[in-house]
């Protein structure tokens, strides 16, 4: 690996590690935006063998916490009555939640089947879409240019609202850092705050962060000094206003859902 895949800088190797237990892989930072990579993943079709790995015990959890936050700084900070779309949506809860809440979600995910927002699927919105989520995605994806590339033509949006835990500093993190999951062999892919300021730049959108979860949009952000408030930890309350000034879609979807399936 000679170039950088986020900004075409230099790259050196940092150290060599052993993945899932017997593959000797080595990782590459950049100098200059700190993009710090494996070389080109050849294991992923072992490391995926199960869509998501059985050492994430946090999946249950996470979405609940995300939703909340999702919840508030959407409807507090873009227009929460478009459509949006969780792409690498997992088994669909964090869509199930976000309907839940109110919001008109939908799922999209080449490699894991939708078992939570069935009948949800991104090719069933027809209002117009507001933005993209992806969420703890890009530290499994080994080109984040190319994959944010292809969504934003596929989909046609200038908002991506995504997480992934950033490493501080200019040296890598300790090998001990938990992030690396060296044991799962999915996480390829580790970035620094420099780093996605270079993809929001490359893609001439706008960086914003805020608890976690980072904004790249061309949009205007409303209640921009509200959000660090709403997407904190009072969260969870500013996500039940939004559910009770939108209303729950929990039992309406289960109608339409009834209505299509008996039409069918």
């Amino acid at each position: 690996m000679d170039k950088c895949l986020v900004c075409n800088g230099d790259v050196t190797p940092v150290f060599t590690e052993k993945i899932l237990g017997k593959y000797d892989v080595a990782y590459h930072q950049c100098k200059d935006c700190l993009f710090l990579q494996t070389e080109k993943p050849y294991w992923l079709d072992e490391a995926y063998s199960s869509a998501i790995a059985i050492s994430d015990t946090g999946l249950v959890s996470r979405n609940f916490s995300l939703a909340s936050k999702l919840a508030s700084l959407l409807y507090f900070g873009f227009n929460p009555r478009l459509s949006y779309i969780d792409v690498a949506g997992g088994y669909g809860m964090l869509t199930r939640l976000m309907r839940d809440c109110g919001f008109d979600y939908y799922w999209d995910d080449k490699f894991c089947q939708n078992t939570l927002a069935r009948g949800f699927e991104y090719d069933k919105a027809f209002n117009p879409l507001g933005g993209l989520s992806a969420f703890e995605v890009l530290e499994h994806v080994h080109d984040p240019l190319e994959f944010i590339e292809e969504l934003i033509k596929k989909h046609g949006v200038t908002t991506f609202i995504f997480s992934t835990l950033l490493y501080t500093g200019d040296s890598p993190p300790n090998k001990n850092w938990w992030y690396y999951s060296f044991e799962t062999g999915q996480h390829i892919s580790f970035y620094h705050e420099k780093t996605i300021k270079k993809i929001g730049e490359h893609f001439g959108l706008d960086l914003f962060s805020i608890h976690g979860i980072h904004i790249l949009t061309r949009k205007k952000i409303r209640n921009r000094w509200l959000l660090p408030i709403a997407g904190g930890r009072l969260a969870p309350i500013f996500a039940l206003w939004a559910r009770y000034r939108l209303g729950s879609r929990t039992w309406k979807d289960s109608l339409l859902l009834k209505n299509t399936n008996s039409s069918n």
